[in-house]
């Protein structure tokens, strides 16, 4: 629940590209609702869905992919079995090889967000973990996915 210490949940229309998730039974943990841990793959797994669905990129042959060098989320409601979730993401900076994904969980058509995170990509070359700059194709997709300010 959100407190007065720290803002609200963001609300489904701040985000720009949406992916449809589906909790399973051994999300949950021995509290009835989706262990922590899990929502770090369901970011993941949304951000690598968006790179497939909208770019060229190959998990086994791209040249440049991109490393999580931090990640974090923040609960406001729990996620349980058997809820539907749609994940949003938005891009919140670019950099010259870096990006930072934010990443809201709605429960089934909720307005405001049970969970959001980040995580923030370096991208390196794939043979000696380089950084390299985001390539053209992958940084014109992003900069569609941000956010103002």
């Amino acid at each position: 629940m959100a407190d007065g210490n720290r803002a609200p949940p963001d609300r489904l229309v701040s985000y720009r590209w949406f992916n449809r998730l589906t909790t399973r039974w051994s999300d949950n943990d021995g509290y009835a609702h989706v262990n922590n841990a899990i929502y770090y793959s369901f970011f993941d797994t949304t951000i690598t869905r968006m790179m497939l669905a909208l770019t060229a990129f190959d998990l086994q042959r791209s040249d440049v992919i991109g490393l999580v060098v931090e990640s974090g989320c923040r609960y406001f409601a729990p996620l349980a079995f058997p809820d539907d979730i749609n994940a949003g993401l938005r891009v919140g900076s670019l950099g010259r090889s870096s990006v930072r994904y934010e990443i809201g969980l709605f429960r089934a058509d909720a307005e405001q967000a049970s969970a959001q995170g980040h995580f923030i990509h370096v991208m390196v070359d794939r043979s000696d973990n380089r950084p390299v700059p985001i390539p053209g194709e992958l940084r014109a997709v992003l900069e569609t996915l941000m956010v103002p300010g």
